[in-house]
């Protein structure tokens, strides 16, 4: 799944996502087969800038990170219950590599989703990952600048306030309602 941020943003991002995964599906030995055989033949793509920007304000912005990780996961969600057999969700979190990936906000970005975080490079070094990335091919396609803080604030939150949290999130509409709103948009590109 991928969370598109255009019109802010432009598609190179959307492309980048395209251009990793079918890497990864055209990778030789047992890394490629195993991408090949379990990663779904199709990359959902949800539109999510509009559903940001409700959280720019000066009362919430703060939280802004953990909000857009909050959405991404109640909207997994909503993808999973498509397929039974789904019970975990795999992300890139590193732990404190950026404010959204403090334990705190982690355990209130978790809280939901009933699906199980996987997180593969969550105790690993920036120089290990890029590291592994460079061994896999894929370093230099994800290179480039960051665009999922382009509505972000200069000091974000590192401890998440549930509370807070969820009333931010029911003033704006109610995350439940704000993923579906969102996943609603998505469209589907084949990656075969």
């Amino acid at each position: 799944m991928h969370f598109s941020m255009e019109p802010i943003t432009g598609p190179e991002s959307e492309r980048k996502c395209v251009d990793l995964l079918l890497h990864l599906r055209g990778l030789d030995g047992k890394v490629g087969e195993s991408i090949r055989t379990g990663l779904h033949p199709e990359l959902v793509v949800v539109p999510v800038m509009e559903i940001l920007t409700l959280f720019t304000e000066e009362w919430n912005h703060k939280e802004y990170f953990i909000h857009m990780k909050r959405l991404f996961n109640a909207i997994a969600t909503l993808l999973a219950e498509q397929y039974p057999e789904a019970t975990h969700v795999l992300t890139g979190e590193n732990l404190g590599q950026v404010s959204s990936q403090t334990l705190s906000n982690l355990g209130a970005i978790e809280m939901v989703t009933p699906l199980k975080p996987l997180r593969p490079l969550l105790g690993l070094d920036k120089t290990d990952i890029m590291s592994m990335a460079r061994r896999l091919g894929t370093l230099k396609i994800s290179e480039g600048p960051e665009v999922c803080d382009a509505l972000g604030p200069a000091h974000p939150a590192t401890v998440a306030n549930q509370e807070w949290l969820e009333k931010s999130e029911t003033r704006n509409g109610g995350l439940n309602q704000l993923a579906a709103k969102a996943f609603s948009l998505r469209k589907t590109i084949e990656l075969s």
